[in-house]
């Protein structure tokens, strides 16, 4: 029986899709890779999920997880190298911990530097700062320390509020609690909505420093602020308040 299967999400314009599959593969024992329409993506060693039409990060991660079997899913960005040995760190210390429903490695820019994946939930004030023109005038980085925990760094396992998306470890158990990722994000705060619902239903969620990938992260809304993905992240924020009202309160 397997134990362990990947799903990689790739739409055209997106990184090569192969570096990430080819760090994956000696790892796991199911590897997916989900594509949208617009471009022939045929990975060796890899089961192919062809859309017909565009869809969002979470409808991809649900569909991926449905094409696999093993009890745990990492759910990954086209634009990430899973360092070797990071997929059996993460399963033992999941294993070890049966309510750890979210795991996430530590990761690394491309020149080494730690990116700030593991957050507290956010906060209104602060994605104002961080999505609005406020941005110019109010550094993110420097006001908003609580969010991006940078002022903690830690090299044993910690509890976390929620985990960068880009690289998840999910419980599939977790997943069938909870009926799977919102389909209703198109992108950006999927990752943070499953995390506040594990939360509410007893998942604990946990960032696991021993397990390293590498992300080559794009970020486009931090160097462009009127794009379409500025439009989907504004849209995932009303979704996550109409959904969490109680949030605003206790945030």
């Amino acid at each position: 029986m397997s134990t362990v299967a990947a799903v990689v999400i790739w739409t055209p314009g997106d990184p090569d899709p192969g570096p990430c599959l080819e760090s994956l593969a000696p790892q796991v024992d199911e590897l997916v890779l989900v594509a949208n329409p617009g471009g022939n993506p045929d990975p060796a060693g890899a089961k192919v999920v062809h859309n017909a039409e565009t869809k969002g990060f979470g409808t991809n991660i649900n569909a991926g997880v449905a094409a696999t079997s093993a009890p745990f899913v990492a759910a990954s960005n086209p634009d990430v190298l899973v360092e070797p040995g990071a997929i059996a760190t993460l399963t033992a210390f999941a294993e070890s911990h049966p309510r750890c429903g979210i795991a996430g490695p530590e990761l690394r820019y491309p020149d080494g530097r730690r990116q700030p994946s593991r957050r507290s939930f956010p906060t209104v004030g602060g994605t104002l700062v961080r999505r609005t023109p406020l941005r110019a005038l109010l550094d993110p980085a420097r006001r908003q320390r609580r969010h991006y925990l940078l002022d903690e760094h830690p090299t044993e396992p910690a509890p976390a509020d929620w985990l960068l998306g880009a690289f998840l470890f999910l419980r599939r158990q977790m997943l069938d609690d909870l009926g799977g990722l919102d389909e209703g994000y198109r992108l950006y705060g999927d990752d943070i909505d499953l995390a506040y619902r594990a939360r509410r239903s007893g998942w604990e969620r946990w960032y696991v420093p021993g397990a390293v990938a590498i992300h080559h992260h794009q970020a486009v809304t931090d160097h462009r602020f009127l794009t379409r993905r500025t439009l989907w992240h504004w849209r995932s924020i009303a979704r996550f308040v109409r959904k969490h009202p109680e949030s605003l309160r206790t945030r």
